[in-house]
């Protein structure tokens, strides 16, 4: 049975909601909907599932399955993804980001930055930041199962990030907070949930917005959004956003919405708001606001770079790593210690600027060491949507093959060619694996094989 409310938070939802915050707190004690969304450049046969009215590449799910032992969600299929912060696609759709720059600013898990990464296109760029390294190992992970290569992961405080000013063509900030919106899914939320903590989100979310703002170009896109419901982290940020910047903050194009899916409009000023309960749209609880800066002069600034990270491949190195991808005149790539790392061209000055200026985590796509003029090559680039297929061979796995592959264990070797094999499940690759004689070596990561459940 699900924890008790926090009476702080029944209190101030009747006072902001009224006779409808019973029709919320009754939602709150049901179960949650679950809900994935489909990966556009690795199209693959996933679950079957209604779509998500606000999300083109949505779904929700009857049920919940076993993710864990699905091999497509570890190839990049598909991510696991709340369907109410999926809107962020929505606010998005009709603005054309290929090729354009976007900062993730407070990105773990990754969800956001997967939707920014196919939006900017391979040619683009995406930025996302958070100041935990922990939570950024966990969101380098699925930036490369998700496989656009067209994202920087760092670890740096916000105004280490507002340095590069008015450099990004949209800046969203999913701000920490006190997390009202978790109340369904997680007891624990409930738990830790204090008007202290609501006060002290309220002074982060300030700093990190002024860090945001600093770093969006004139005519930029601002998103901010948070999982919880309060007047303070919500509305009452956006109003201090236009007391702040005033005549900065110009209205975004109107974002139409469908009656249906239940989302409560609150737009304040130039900001479009959205809300979102689970009484009336299905998802958990979300809040979202978007605006944009006034068109001007743009003075794009950045810190100086402070360290040489690169070191530039020789010619029959870059011949030996070029095959391996499916355009390499678009590429560029480039040595950290003895990893290559491949780019597209388009943003190779951006990312050297960044790597030399922030604490780095990954970035692009980590191609691999090269070892007597051939590369071994990283995990990163079986996923990668770039990848030349015709390199080495492919071989489709069995549901059971490729699980016991993604636990690391072993596998009949007769199905391999000898050395190295791309392996696939329903035609979607989830990693390498080498084959000597009669036996295979099992490549995928030991920090990301499954356990047995």
């Amino acid at each position: 049975m699900a924890r008790p409310l926090p009476e702080e938070f029944v209190r101030s939802m009747r006072e902001m909601l009224g006779d409808e915050a019973e029709r919320l707190f009754s939602a709150l004690d049901t179960p949650a909907e679950v809900s994935i969304r489909v990966n556009p450049a690795k199209p693959a046969e996933v679950f079957e599932g209604e779509a998500i009215g606000w999300s083109s590449n949505g779904r929700y799910l009857a049920e919940r399955p076993q993710f864990t032992l699905d091999p497509l969600m570890h190839g990049g299929a598909y991510y696991v993804q709340e369907a109410s912060s999926q809107f962020v696609a929505h606010i998005l759709r009709e603005d054309n980001l290929e090729g354009g720059r976007v900062l993730d600013m407070c990105a773990a898990p990754g969800g956001k930055t997967t939707v920014y990464s196919s939006l900017v296109g391979r040619e683009g760029l995406v930025v996302a930041n958070d100041i935990n390294r922990g939570r950024t190992l966990a969101l380098s992970d699925n930036v490369q199962r998700w496989g656009m290569g067209n994202v920087v992961v760092t670890c740096n405080e916000p105004e280490h990030i507002g340095a590069f000013e008015q450099w990004f063509d949209v800046v969203a900030v999913d701000a920490p907070c006190s997390g009202e919106g978790m109340f369904r899914k997680m007891d624990e939320a409930r738990e830790e949930w204090t008007p202290a903590s609501v006060e002290q989100c309220v002074a982060r979310q300030r700093d990190i917005l002024a860090e945001a703002w600093r770093a969006l170009r004139p005519g930029g896109k601002l998103i901010y959004s948070t999982c919880t419901f309060n007047d303070r982290e919500d509305e009452g940020i956006v109003r201090w956003l236009v007391e702040e910047y005033g005549d900065e903050i110009v209205a975004a194009e109107r974002i139409e919405m469908e009656d249906k899916w239940g989302i409560v409009r609150s737009d304040i000023g130039p900001f479009q708001c959205f809300h979102f309960y689970p009484h009336s749209a299905r998802g958990e609880g979300f809040f979202a606001a978007v605006a944009c800066k006034a068109e001007g002069v743009t003075k794009r600034r950045t810190p100086k770079g402070r360290r040489k990270v690169f070191t530039t491949l020789q010619s029959k190195d870059l011949a030996e790593v070029s095959r391996w991808v499916d355009d390499a005149k678009a590429m560029s790539f480039r040595c950290v210690g003895d990893v290559v790392y491949g780019y597209n061209s388009a943003v190779m000055e951006d990312v050297i600027q960044l790597s030399e200026s922030l604490s780095v985590v990954y970035s692009g796509v980590a191609m691999g060491q090269i070892f007597k003029g051939t590369l071994k090559p990283e995990h990163s680039l079986a996923l990668f949507v770039g990848r030349n297929r015709d390199v080495i061979p492919e071989v489709e796995l069995s549901l059971e093959d490729a699980q016991n592959y993604l636990r690391r264990q072993d596998i009949d070797a007769k199905q391999f060619s000898e050395g190295v094999n791309v392996v696939t499940y329903k035609g979607v690759a989830i990693g390498f694996i080498k084959r000597i004689g009669a036996r295979c070596n099992n490549m995928y990561p030991k920090d990301l094989r499954i356990l047995n459940l």
